[in-house]
């Protein structure tokens, strides 16, 4: 019977994804890319904007021929034209001079202010009284004041938001390099396992694992494939896998938390010539039944069968090397969002393993409290009870009441 091998730290995961290199660059539409990552910086093309504009409806003036003027002792100026909004402000402004313009449009020459409406009064076609006085530069956002031509904006890793997006647009960016997504191959293994529309028999169970693990995959910017279950023997395991990893960049096995089939997964990876396994067995809980391999250069990852332990492992491990495949920048991977709360009750542990410990957060008057959600790692209800997962390091023996715990927040 094969035993685990010597456990691996997390650490020690993590650092044998760094042999895996992003994937190729592809360039898509800017409104395609939203949560795509970056695969070159972006620097402004030109200035935002591109011409000194009014933030304000009112009237563009010198801002010294309004110094004093007050409720009792307004400025009269006169209006000598508008700024329609769109069009370019040919007309220079003179001493005394007034021009209509709305928010947006362009500040006409000699202007270095705009008076807003609400403290001017219209006399006429003419003349308008200013009952405040505005200093040079109000209520006016200058050439390049937003980004400055040349500025590198987004730089190479980024995941884009859409605020990312929305700066692209503003700068006439149509396209951009990303990296291609993961293509990312589950497959579901067990003679237990059947599809989510069969109605199990005693001793089986629905696929779960592979639909919250494709949810998993398209959280973190890839694209799952589900490949279906196949049974505990070898010849299938070989099929689907070189198969599978024909046209992935990443497989996922799902299932090998008992002996037998843990055993069987190390035969079927170890039965292709240009594998090598890296992980058999990881110092922590739940997940230590975990696989890390190589196939042609191609990563694999055998989980866990318990829902809760697959999805642990997913996210801590699996993950950052999602990210690895798309380039991210960045020690800390974007899904990893983190609050501070209190634990609001002790928490034991064995030494020489993390565990990670489902919570629930409550806002208790201005504490914010960590609930555990205790439960064995079969029972997947415990994850729709959580918000996120405690980390109890692997050299203590657990948390008190009380404790301050950083929270990592489920996507």
């Amino acid at each position: 019977m094969l035993e685990f091998f010597q456990l691996q730290t997390i650490d020690e995961v993590l650092a044998h994804i760094q042999r895996f290199p992003p994937l190729k660059v592809e360039t898509v539409p800017l409104d395609a890319a939203w949560n795509r990552v970056l695969a070159a910086d972006m620097a402004a093309p030109a200035d935002v904007p591109e011409f000194d504009r009014a933030c304000m409806d009112g009237y563009a003036v010198r801002a010294r021929d309004t110094f004093g003027a007050s409720p009792g002792s307004p400025a009269w100026l006169t209006i000598s034209g508008e700024v329609a909004m769109g069009q370019v402000a040919e007309q220079t402004l003179g001493p005394g001079q007034a021009q209509r313009l709305a928010t947006g449009g362009m500040l006409p020459p000699g202007a270095d202010a705009v008076v807003m409406v609400e403290y001017t009064q219209e006399l006429g076609d003419q003349t308008i009284e200013v009952y405040r006085s505005v200093a040079p530069l109000e209520n006016v956002v200058q050439r390049g004041e937003d980004v400055k031509a040349g500025t590198v904006l987004l730089t190479a890793g980024t995941r884009l938001r859409p605020q990312d997006i929305g700066l692209l647009a503003a700068l006439g960016v149509a396209a951009v390099p990303v990296r291609r997504r993961p293509r990312v191959a589950v497959v579901a293994t067990g003679d237990e396992i059947v599809p989510i529309t069969a109605t199990p028999q005693p001793g089986q169970m629905r696929d779960a694992n592979s639909y919250a693990l494709a949810a998993q995959i398209r959280a973190g910017g890839g694209e799952p494939h589900l490949l279906g279950i196949i049974p505990d023997e070898l010849e299938a395991w070989q099929a689907t896998m070189q198969a599978a990893l024909a046209n992935a960049d990443l497989l996922l096995l799902s299932g090998g938390s008992s002996v037998g089939t843990r055993d069987l997964a190390v035969e079927a990876i170890s039965s292709f010539a240009d594998a090598e396994i890296l992980v058999h067995g990881v110092a922590i809980s739940p997940g230590k039944p975990t696989i890390l391999a190589t196939i042609a250069g191609k990563p694999l990852f055998g989980l866990p069968g318990h829902p809760v332990s697959a999805m642990v492992v997913m996210d801590i491990l699996v993950q950052p090397l999602m990210a690895r495949l798309l380039g991210l920048a960045g020690p800390e991977p974007p899904w990893r969002r983190t609050v501070t709360a209190r634990l609001s009750r002790n928490l034991a542990s064995a030494p020489g393993r993390e565990e990670f410990i489902r919570v629930r957060l409550r806002l208790e008057g201005d504490i914010l409290w960590a609930d555990p959600v205790l439960g064995k790692s079969g029972l997947i209800s415990t994850m729709v009870k959580a918000d996120g997962l405690t980390r109890i390091p692997r050299h203590t023996e657990g948390l008190e009441q009380g404790e301050a715990v950083q929270v990592w927040l489920f996507a």
